[in-house]
C-alpha cells in the first residue's frame, strides 16, 4: 500500500507483555516512513470485533496485527474480519493467511518452540537461566494470499511474490 498515509495497529492490550514495546516500535517505524499510526488494543474477541469496526469506519488504513499468543488463537477471527471489512492486514503466522488474511511475515514458531525446549532441557539439567545466552528465531517467512489480494482489489508486485516463501491462491 505505497500510497497509504496512515496505518492502524492492533495490539494485545491489558496485561499483554509486549504492549509498550510494540507500540513504541510501531510509532518509531511509522515516523521513519512518514506515516501516522493509530494504535488499537484488544483483550478479548469482542474487542477484536470493535477494533475492526473502528478501523473500517474511520478508514485508518491498512492494519498491522501485533505479535501475540492471544491473537494466534484468534487468527481465524482476525482473517474473517479482514475479509469482511476489506482491510489489507499483516500478521505473524501462516495460519492467518491460510484462514484468508492477506499476508504474514514472522519468525518460525516451530523454531521458537525448539529454542524454548532446548532452554528447558538445559535448566532441568542444572544450568542457571541467567547463564544461558539470549537467542532469537533466525528464520523469517513471508506468506501471501492472492485470493484475498484480488478480493481487496490489490495488485501484489511480482518482486514481492518472488520473495514469498508461499503464495496461497
Amino acid at each position: 500500500m505505497p500510497t497509504a498515509a496512515s496505518i492502524a495497529a492492533l495490539l494485545e492490550g491489558g496485561a499483554g507483555p509486549n504492549l509498550g514495546i510494540d507500540s513504541r516500535n510501531l510509532k518509531a517505524a511509522a515516523h521513519l516512513l512518514g506515516l501516522q499510526v493509530h494504535i488499537l488494543e484488544a483483550t478479548n474477541p469482542n474487542e477484536i470485533d470493535l477494533a475492526f469496526e473502528i478501523v473500517a469506519q474511520q478508514r485508518l488504513g491498512p492494519l498491522v496485527i501485533g505479535p501475540s499468543a492471544f491473537f494466534n488463537v484468534h487468527s481465524q477471527q482476525l482473517a474473517a474480519l479482514t475479509v469482511r471489512y476489506k482491510l489489507p492486514a499483516i500478521f505473524q503466522t501462516r495460519e492467518f493467511v491460510a484462514a484468508g488474511g492477506l499476508m504474514s511475515y514472522g519468525g518460525s514458531l516451530l523454531d521458537a518452540f525448539r529454542i524454548a525446549g532446548t532452554y528447558t532441557g538445559r535448566i532441568l539439567k542444572g544450568d542457571k537461566p541467567a547463564n544461558l545466552p539470549v537467542q532469537q528465531v533466525s528464520k523469517f517467512k513471508l506468506f501471501i494470499n492472492l485470493k484475498t489480494a484480488k478480493a481487496l482489489g490489490l495488485e501484489v508486485p511480482q518482486a514481492l511474490l518472488a520473495r514469498a516463501d508461499e503464495v496461497i491462491e
